[in-house]
């Protein structure tokens, strides 16, 4: 035990390993919301509003994440008023008894949006992916029986299409989870950030990256697992409903 890290080196680990899983969280649901609005409105029949969708994309899927969380580190920082970067940049809280609620940091924040903006493109072609899966026939079944567009996509496309989808969207989160490490490159105290920490103090290279590697390759497992148990349900679902 005296070659492994001290508890208070740990301790660093552990609490950036909690806000590498918030930080994920967070972008994960929000991706998944704008990921969803992505692909219906790429298949609008509105041209306008297919081709935004389509181009916004094009932009978040082709460039580098590294440099779009920098841009909304440095670039959309020089964009906003100073008054706002002020606000943003002075730490809040709102307390009500044992539970206090702290607005993130400007780095965390930045963070989040860069994740969220990025990894909605891939999932909105996920969720157009399994729109596309959805037999044709659904869509006219639903309109023979007086459906409107929005409601067939509401009961009958969306639901199909969501298991279609759930595969890849598991791995989007995977890769949701390890492209959160690059957001140490604009301050995130996140785990590969605190890995870097606790090996520059302590110069024990092994054990802090090992303890980290550890940490990432558990909550992908979990992902992992939660998939399995996911497509079993669904999976028993579908047998009772045809039984």
């Amino acid at each position: 035990m005296a070659d492994w890290l001290e508890p208070k080196y740990f301790a660093w680990l552990e609490q950036g390993f909690v806000i590498t899983l918030a930080l994920s969280a967070c972008a994960a649901l929000c991706a998944t919301l704008l990921g969803l609005i992505l692909a219906v409105a790429r298949t609008a029949r509105h041209a306008a509003i297919a081709r935004m969708a389509a181009l916004y994309v094009f932009v978040f899927r082709n460039s580098p994440l590294l440099v779009q969380l920098l841009f909304w580190y440095f670039g959309a920082a020089a964009l906003l008023p100073s008054d706002w970067m002020t606000w943003l940049n002075t730490p809040h809280a709102i307390g009500s008894g044992p539970l206090t609620l702290r607005w993130p940091s400007f780095e965390l924040f930045a963070g989040w949006i860069g994740l969220t903006c990025y990894t909605s493109a891939f999932i909105g072609e996920e969720f157009r992916a399994g729109l596309r899966g959805v037999s044709h026939a659904q869509e006219q079944a639903a309109a023979a029986l007086g459906m409107g567009r929005y409601t067939a996509l509401r009961y009958v496309i969306l639901p199909q299409a969501l298991r279609i989808a759930t595969p890849p969207l598991a791995g989007q989160y995977m890769n949701l989870v390890k492209n959160s490490s690059l957001t140490m490159a604009i301050g995130v105290g996140e785990l590969s950030y605190m890995s870097r920490q606790v090996d520059t103090e302590t110069f024990k290279t092994f054990q802090a990256f090992g303890t980290a590697t550890v940490f990432y390759v558990l909550t992908i497992a979990l992902i992992e697992v939660a998939l399995v148990v996911w497509q079993r349900t669904g999976t028993r679902a579908l047998q009772r409903g045809h039984a």
